[in-house]
């Protein structure tokens, strides 16, 4: 067994069965190694498609998939998506192929620094130093990967110590919990595997908040003062959601989110929560009345960009933060220590009813196509939003819709909705993700549609094409710098020439279709979920 075998078998008997690859020469012994049955290797046409995949993979199933990527310029290319896992807290095993020791004496063009290019977004990152090192490294990285809140971890593999063979060596340390998902998942039998691992008690052991913090906190609560309680990462999924419910019905305590979460199981049947609104003066209106602020492994309310005359931080003065669980606690084991000091673990929570589904008429507009999707969304679909400024409506006029994950972009890099919905498919591959995205957004990493299309996966693209990265429209004039002139506009719109989404969808094996009305938005999206396989909606604004 050389090198490269033994890395993947330690993959997959950890439970790291998927990997998202781009490789080159230096990796064609890992290439070789991939035709191990029990992995499942996914061809990506960009870098960025293969680590926004491992991205959107770990949101839904809770455990690591592994990236291939090749040398420097290959995890260059797919930074921008790692940058965006890691503030989704997604665990991300990146193996990065490199030049054999022996070569890079002699400075060959493609050699750069991988660890210094690698270490501003990774947790852990280490170069393998032999090929009997391999097995150990690797797991090591699995169980890095693995924590919670999950972490990038990033293995240098050098061509040679692929190609090595690999002597016996002693049982490399395995991940807790490794290969197997979290407690907060998907809907039983809808895809997924989250769950499993707390039936089976294998699921990594995660840190309980201090006793003193939880009794701070219920005597704020028993108050009666204002509170807004805001959930992130696993506290918004499962039965963590479930037990702010009843928090919120025996306190009258007020649940939120960040304007951006890694996911949230949210419709018809579920505890409902509000969201913080991205603009500033919104945001400040929305946060005024509260005298307390408790959070759930996130941090206070901040604004995205800082701007002129506007402040970073958004809650009102006096306001007080009160933290109920950190990154790395266990949010669910929070609210319940809570709920047993406030003496109300008898407390009903609130469900959100099914709204009426209303088909809408008439022209596009952000509410119509709230509408539209809002009568849509199949039950326990997964809506993967990078829409931006058509969108902004979609999360308030969506809440009574049949249950269903959201998926937000956590690290604010664009390019991140393709690739998340790709990642998202093959780990649910029985419900079907609807990807919401603007036409500047969709360009960085379109070629997921060709992946999309080559495993078959259930994925509807929807492409709001107004021509331009209107967001910016909006944010020029945020930023007080009044209304943009011709070159600013060149630099904005991107009509010349006019994205023809058809064709491009057609050049990858998707099936595509143009709307231009809400009725026929609402159509399309019921007859694509009615198929299997890819497809793409341009839903044309212009």
């Amino acid at each position: 067994m050389n090198g490269a075998e033994s890395l993947v078998k330690t993959l997959t008997e950890q439970g790291v069965d998927i990997c998202f690859a781009n490789p080159g020469t230096s990796e064609m012994h890992f290439l070789k190694a991939l035709e191990n049955p029990r992995m499942r290797s996914v061809l990506c046409l960009f870098e960025g498609v293969c680590t926004g995949a491992a991205d959107g993979y770990y949101r839904m199933k809770g455990t690591p998939a592994s990236t291939l990527l090749h040398l420097g310029p290959g995890l260059a290319n797919g930074l921008a998506n790692i940058h965006n896992a890691k503030r989704a807290s997604s665990g991300m095993v990146n193996i990065v192929g490199e030049h054999s020791a022996a070569h890079l004496k002699y400075d060959p063009p493609l050699m750069s620094d991988i660890e210094g290019l690698a270490r501003p977004l990774s947790h852990w990152v280490r170069r393998v130093e032999s090929p009997h090192s391999v097995a150990w490294d690797v797991s090591t990285a699995i169980a890095k990967a693995s924590e919670h809140p999950g972490q990038i971890a990033t293995l240098l593999l050098p061509g040679d110590a692929s190609w090595q063979e690999a002597s016996a060596q002693a049982a490399p340390p395995r991940a807790s919990g490794a290969g197997r998902a979290d407690a907060t998942g998907a809907a039983a039998g809808v895809g997924g595997a989250d769950g499993i691992a707390a039936a089976e008690g294998l699921a990594p052991q995660i840190k309980r908040p201090e006793p003193a913090r939880i009794d701070a906190i219920a005597k704020v609560l028993r108050s009666g003062e204002p509170t807004l309680v805001i959930l992130a990462n696993r506290a918004t999924r499962g039965r963590a959601v479930e037990l702010a419910g009843k928090l919120k019905a025996a306190t009258g305590c007020r649940l939120a989110t960040q304007f951006f979460t890694s996911r949230i199981e949210r419709g018809a049947g579920r505890v409902t929560l509000e969201r913080i609104p991205y603009a500033v003066p919104q945001a400040l209106e929305f946060l005024k009345g509260f005298k307390h602020i408790i959070t759930l492994e996130t941090t206070e309310p901040i604004a995205f960009f800082s701007y002129p005359d506007k402040p970073s931080l958004l809650k009102a003065p006096g306001t007080v933060v009160h933290t109920l669980s950190e990154a790395d606690e266990d949010s669910a084991a929070a609210l319940d220590m809570l709920l047993d000091a406030l003496d109300a673990n008898t407390a009903q929570a609130m469900l959100q009813p099914r709204a009426e589904a209303v088909i809408p008429q008439g022209a596009l507009t952000p509410a119509s196509i709230a509408a539209a999707l809002a009568a849509a969304l199949p039950e326990h679909c997964i809506l993967v939003d990078e829409s931006l400024t058509t969108g902004r409506e979609t999360m308030g006029l969506t809440v009574g819709a049949a249950p269903h994950d959201l998926i937000n972009n956590m690290g604010g890099s664009i390019g991140y909705g393709t690739p998340v919905a790709t990642g998202a498919a093959l780990a649910c591959p029985d419900r079907r993700v609807f990807c919401m995205v603007g036409d500047g957004s969709a360009m960085y990493t379109i070629q997921s549609l060709w992946t999309q299309a080559r495993e078959g996966l259930n994925v509807t693209t929807i492409i709001f094409a107004n021509n331009s990265y209107a967001i910016l429209k909006a944010e020029y004039a945020n930023m007080g710098a009044g209304a943009p002139g011709p070159k600013a506009l060149a630099m904005i719109d991107i009509d010349k020439p006019r994205i023809d989404w058809l064709a491009m969808a057609t050049s990858m094996g998707v099936p595509s279709v143009a709307v231009d009305s809400a009725e026929g938005f609402y159509r399309a999206m019921a007859n694509s979920a009615r198929e299997q396989g890819p497809t793409l909606i341009e839903v044309r604004l212009y």
